[in-house]
C-alpha cells in the first residue's frame, strides 16, 4: 500500500471529511513521527510496532568493484520493531 492508497481508505472510512483534510492529518502523523526520530525519540504505536533510530558505528569497509578499502562514515538509520498484535496477526493467531 501506498500513502495515496491509504490517504484514499482513510477517506472513504471516513466521509464526514474530505480528501483534503485526512491527507492532511496522514502527512502530519508520518511528519511528527519523522520528527521525533530526528529528535533521536522513539514512536511507539501500541500493538502495530516502535519507529527507533539506530547508530552505526564507523568502519572500514571494501568496494565491490575494486575491492579497495574505504572509510564507512557513521550513520544513523531507521528501524522498526513489530508489535505483538501485528505479530500475531502475520501469523494469523
Amino acid at each position: 500500500m501506498i500513502r495515496s492508497e491509504l490517504i484514499q481508505k482513510a477517506a472513504e472510512e471516513n466521509p464526514h471529511l474530505t480528501l483534503r483534510d485526512v491527507e492532511r492529518v496522514v502527512n502530519t502523523i508520518f511528519e511528527e513521527i519523522v520528527d521525533a526520530m530526528c529528535q533521536g525519540n522513539r514512536v511507539e504505536l501500541r500493538g502495530f510496532g516502535a519507529f527507533s533510530v539506530k547508530k552505526r558505528d564507523a568502519r572500514q569497509g571494501r568496494n565491490p568493484r575494486t575491492g579497495e578499502a574505504v572509510q564507512v562514515e557513521e550513520k544513523h538509520v531507521p528501524f522498526f520493531k513489530a508489535g505483538k498484535l501485528l505479530r500475531d496477526r502475520l501469523n494469523g493467531e
